[in-house]
Parts: structure tokens; C-alpha cells; sequence
């Protein structure tokens, strides 16, 4: 399932299980492209997308510098990071990578 951060509370939605967060903005190119392959894995996954023009502060804070980056957390840690455009196969590699 995919979730859009609304107000300030991300501590609140990654803390529980292994959640996936995409930071990302409209106006972005890739991120649009992202978009399309993390709604084709949805149904497996729970999704967070992080609009970085709206939450500056957490791009800052989980060191997001281009997007799209995908970050996946574990019980509300960091566990990794990827920057860019992925395809399906790509990221299901990636998410099962350990």
C-alpha cells in the first residue's frame, strides 16, 4: 500500500515492520517513473512517499541529496539507501538483497 507523508509524523509511520519511503517531487522526472514500478509492487510492500518540497527538513535529515532515493527502514531504522531510477526487477533485487 502507498502512503503520502501528510504532516510532520514519519517517526510515527516507519517505526513498525519494514517500510519503504520514497522521497520524491512533482516536478521530477524519474520520480514519476518511480512512482509507476513502486504501484506495481505495492500490494507486496507498504510505500511511503515523501514529498521533499514539502519536508525539506527530513530530505536533510536522511541525507537525500538527489532523487529519486528510496530508503528502507526496519522497525523505524535505516537499513538502505538507494539513489536513482530502478526498474521492477531492480528494486525486488534490491529489496531482497540483505
Amino acid at each position: 500500500m502507498i502512503k503520502y507523508l501528510e504532516k510532520e509524523d514519519f517517526k510515527e509511520e516507519i517505526k513498525n515492520g519494514l517500510v519503504l519511503v520514497d522521497f520524491y517531487a512533482d516536478w521530477c522526472g524519474p520520480c514519476k517513473m518511480m512512482g509507476k514500478v513502486l504501484e506495481e509492487i505495492e500490494k507486496d510492500y507498504e510505500i511511503l512517499k515523501v514529498n521533499t518540497d514539502h519536508h525539506p527538513s527530513l530530505s536533510v535529515s536522511y541525507g537525500v541529496m538527489s532523487i529519486p532515493t528510496l530508503i528502507l527502514f526496519k522497525n523505524g531504522v535505516e537499513i538502505k539507501k538507494q539513489v536513482g531510477l530502478m526498474s521492477k526487477e531492480e528494486l525486488l533485487s534490491w529489496l531482497k538483497e540483505d
